[in-house]
């Protein structure tokens, strides 16, 4: 059975696709992840953070893959903030944050990692649902070129370089997908495909806790 697949462009000069977070440390894969582009495509359609059961809903009906056409360089963004005893910090949560303990006299530190001039390729579709309020995916096409809100490719500084959405193309599966876009890469797509080398990434998300929760398997190959 052929799909409809809609094809997103995900370069700009600074990107970010967050992989497994260790202490002060936010590392960056090569790929975005199924919770990153549920978020992305949250976010164009202008739902709010606390609507867990529709990013759950989007989460599980996305089905995607996506090919590096160019790779980019890693650049580490080493960060050091003086906070004071009585700086407060926006949350998630609807509410300041202060801090906690009797030191205020070293910066906290982190390092974020980014790719620079990174150009990342991703067909996707949503899997039919019941549930006749959900988005389809002309309503999330819609959303990318006129988003609820300012969108950005994994952090709030790294805005697109051009447009989003680049079009629509058909395959039977992920990989055919891929394939229709004419462009040579590296490229991952479903494990159940085959095809490919496979291997398991955590990269879903419980919206409810807003925790990471659980892993996935892909295939990663060349696609020519």
């Amino acid at each position: 059975m052929t799909h409809h697949w809609l094809h997103l462009r995900l370069t700009a000069p600074l990107a970010a696709f967050g992989d497994v977070a260790i202490d002060h440390v936010g590392p960056t894969r090569d790929f975005p992840s199924a919770s990153a582009l549920t978020g992305l495509l949250a976010n164009a359609l202008g739902l709010r953070r606390e609507a867990s059961e529709a990013h759950a809903d989007l989460q599980a009906r996305l089905v995607f893959g996506a090919l590096i056409v160019r790779q980019g360089s890693l650049l580490v963004d080493a960060q050091n903030a003086k906070l004071e005893a009585n700086d407060r910090g926006w949350t998630t949560w609807g509410r300041p944050e202060g801090r906690a303990g009797a030191t205020y006299d070293t910066p906290h530190r982190r390092h974020r990692d980014h790719l620079a001039d990174h150009d990342c390729r991703v067909v996707l579709r949503l899997t039919a649902t019941a549930d006749t309020s959900a988005p389809d995916l002309g309503a999330v096409a819609a959303a990318l070129d006129r988003p609820a809100r300012p969108l950005f490719i994994g952090r709030k500084h790294c805005l697109p370089a051009t447009r989003l959405f680049a079009g629509r193309v058909e395959g039977a599966t992920v990989r055919e997908a891929l394939s229709a876009l004419g462009l040579p890469g590296r490229a991952i797509w479903p494990a159940e495909e085959g095809g490919g080398t496979v291997c398991a990434v955590a990269d879903l998300r419980n919206w409810h806790t807003g925790l990471h929760a659980g892993d996935r398997r892909i295939c990663q190959g060349e696609i020519s």
